[in-house]
């Protein structure tokens, strides 16, 4: 982020999309199948919002 609250290429959601990822197999290898859910659907979210935010980034530069 630069401060202002906006991410730059969508590094900071690819991370967090990282993490999320993690945190579901985690979930999964200990058994909380609610949790897999959740957090799958927001990795969904995450990896939607990073890709907009990289093809955000691909126009700016044209």
């Amino acid at each position: 982020m630069d401060g202002v609250g906006h991410c730059h290429g969508g590094d900071e959601l690819k991370e967090l999309a990282s993490d999320l990822s993690r945190a579901v197999e985690t979930a999964r290898s200990v058994g909380l199948p609610t949790t897999v859910y959740l957090l799958s659907m927001a990795l969904v979210e995450v990896r939607e919002a990073a890709r907009a935010a990289d093809e955000e980034d691909d126009d700016g530069a044209a």
